[in-house]
């Protein structure tokens, strides 16, 4: 069985391709492929001759090769800001008394219980908001398949962390692509291809 043919949960798997013999006429911009691939419930593919499913969807956006580009380079300082949001917050709620710690030693934390310092949500600071918020208005404007006017977003649609930033960020990486599970940045990118 091979990942191709499965899905335990909700997922987009994103793939980019450039065409390199192509050349685009001066009048046009150079555009790249976005393949993606989504399935909004768990899915066995046993034979893939005799498969239908009404959970599984695919498609292709043209994107402009520039735009990808300099969201990107955006994306790369949002997932820095958020990581120094994140551990500049670490470190405040780590600093408990000694005094605390010495009467709680009866209290015990199972580290499975523990959520991942990366997938905690983190609040931002007006600059770092309006960075995401132009961020995710590219993204928007990017993906809609209907092209919207690029107005920018009043608000964040999915929880920020570092994880889904970092997700974001690998979304728009021309080399490699990437898988997204499910989750609230899941609902939202498959809301803008539907």
């Amino acid at each position: 069985e091979s990942r191709a043919a499965n899905a335990s949960n909700k997922e987009i798997n994103i793939q980019w391709y450039i065409p390199s013999v192509a050349k685009p006429s001066k009048d046009t911009e150079t555009k790249v492929l976005l393949l993606y691939a989504y399935n909004t419930n768990p899915v066995k593919i046993s034979n893939i001759k005799i498969f239908s499913s009404t959970s599984v969807f695919s498609g292709h956006l043209w994107i402009p090769l520039a735009r990808i580009i300099s969201l990107r380079k955006k994306l790369s300082d949002l997932k820095e800001q958020v990581e120094i949001l994140m551990h500049s917050s670490k470190s405040l709620s780590t600093s408990v008394p000694t005094s605390f710690l010495e009467k709680s030693e009866t209290l015990k934390i199972s580290p499975s219980n523990k959520p991942k310092m990366s997938d905690v949500k983190v609040h931002l600071d007006e600059k770092t908001e309006e960075i995401a918020k132009w961020c995710l208005s590219e993204v928007k404007a990017l993906l809609s398949v209907v092209p919207a006017p690029s107005l920018l977003l009043t608000e964040i649609p999915f929880d920020v962390t570092f994880q889904s930033i970092r997700n974001l960020e690998d979304m728009f990486d021309l080399a490699n692509g990437c898988i997204i599970t499910e989750g609230s940045l899941f609902n939202w990118i498959i809301s803008l291809l539907h």
